[in-house]
């Protein structure tokens, strides 16, 4: 499956991009999809126990299945102000 991640706030620094295009097997979880964008990105890494998955318009789990053609974002915990 092809999937599109997406970085946003402080994640964008880190990685130097806004988005990444990732490749997983069909019935891959987003703790799968993150062990990729991890190959990628190792800085990414430090910030694993923080950062919130969405999927669509949702927060997901690390355990959520992957579908063909969701557009994941990956977000620093949520601030408020």
């Amino acid at each position: 499956m092809n999937l599109r991640v997406q970085f946003f706030s402080h994640l964008k620094d880190v990685t130097g991009s806004d988005e990444f295009h990732a490749h997983v097997p069909e019935g891959a979880s987003v703790a799968d999809l993150l062990t990729v964008v991890y190959g990628q990105h190792p800085k990414l890494r430090s910030w694993d126990s923080s950062i919130l998955v969405g999927a669509g318009v949702e927060f997901v789990d690390r355990d959520y299945l992957l579908k063909e053609g969701d557009e994941i974002a990956l977000m620093p915990p949520v601030q408020g102000g």
